[in-house]
C-alpha cells in the first residue's frame, strides 16, 4: 500500500481547470527578463551597424578624397628647368611623387605613392576611424582604403586626344 504524504498548508485541492493555470504561471517566471535581454543585444547590434557603418562609409569617402587630392598635387609639378630653358611644359615624375607624398604626410594618414608608367602616378591611402558602438564587442577601429591615379600631362586636351 502506497504511503500518502500530507500537503503543506495552503496547498489544498483546487477546482478543476485551475491547477494547470497556476502551474503555468509558475513555470514562466523570468521569461520576460530573458526576452528583453536578447532584444537589447539585438538592438545594440543594429545600432552598431547603423552608426559605425555610416562612419565606415564616411571614412571610405574621405580616403578617396585624400588620394585624389594627393594625386592632383603631384600631377601639377611642372619641370621648371625644362620650362625655362625650352619653353615646353612637362611634368617631372620625381617631383610629382615627392609632392604627392608631402600632401599625404600633411593629412596624417598612411599611404603610398608610386609611378604608374612614365606618365602617371598612383596614390593609395588608408584612413582608420575609431568605432562608437562596436567597440563594446571588441571592434575598436575601421579602416578604408582609397586609390587614385593622376596623369602627368600639361596643357588643355580635347575629347579623344
Amino acid at each position: 500500500m502506497p504511503i500518502r504524504r500530507s500537503r503543506p498548508a495552503g496547498q489544498g485541492k483546487r477546482a478543476p481547470g485551475q491547477a494547470g493555470r497556476w502551474r503555468g504561471l509558475r513555470d514562466d517566471r523570468g521569461s520576460i527578463t530573458l526576452m528583453l535581454t536578447v532584444l537589447f543585444v539585438v538592438l545594440l547590434g543594429f545600432a552598431g551597424i547603423v552608426i559605425d557603418g555610416g562612419a565606415k562609409l564616411r571614412a571610405a569617402e574621405n580616403a578617396d578624397a585624400i588620394a585624389q587630392e594627393a594625386a592632383r598635387a603631384g600631377a601639377g609639378m611642372v619641370n621648371r628647368s625644362a620650362a625655362y630653358s625650352t619653353g615646353t611644359f612637362a611634368v617631372d615624375q620625381a617631383q610629382a611623387i615627392a609632392a604627392a607624398r608631402s600632401y599625404l604626410a600633411s593629412t596624417g594618414h598612411p599611404g603610398t605613392v608610386t609611378a604608374d608608367g612614365s606618365r602617371a602616378i598612383r596614390v593609395t591611402v588608408t584612413v582608420t576611424e575609431p568605432t562608437a558602438v562596436l567597440s563594446i564587442i571588441g571592434i575598436t577601429t575601421m579602416s578604408s582604403t582609397g586609390v587614385a591615379t593622376a596623369d602627368l600631362v600639361t596643357g588643355v586636351t580635347g575629347p579623344g586626344t
